[in-house]
């Protein structure tokens, strides 16, 4: 495995920790966050100043942060422990979905 996704991974733990961190100290609430999340992944993957070729699937790649954040705050919420395997795993079975 590619060392650079082996260190994106540890980004996104930390970044998964602290919005769960943002939520608990009540900066921001479950809901909020989803909100910003989901703007974040509609604003990436209707960037009208990116290139036209580039394919679906790189457009995905590029909303995985967002998506995957989604996903292990949900997840937090539920009580779940972080797992990055079990989120990208779910994040790449609801692609259908959206």
């Amino acid at each position: 495995m590619n060392t650079a996704n082996l260190q994106l991974e540890g980004v996104y733990a930390v970044l998964a920790a602290l919005l769960v961190a943002v939520r608990e100290k009540d900066v921001l609430s479950n809901d909020e966050l989803d909100r910003m999340l989901a703007g974040v992944e509609t604003a990436l993957a209707c960037d009208v100043r990116r290139p036209t070729e580039l394919r679906d699937a790189n457009v995905d790649a590029i909303c995985f942060p967002a998506r995957f954040l989604r996903q292990a705050l949900k997840a937090a919420e539920e009580g779940h422990a972080f797992s990055f395997a079990r989120f990208a795993s779910e994040v790449g079975q609801s692609k259908t979905d959206r």
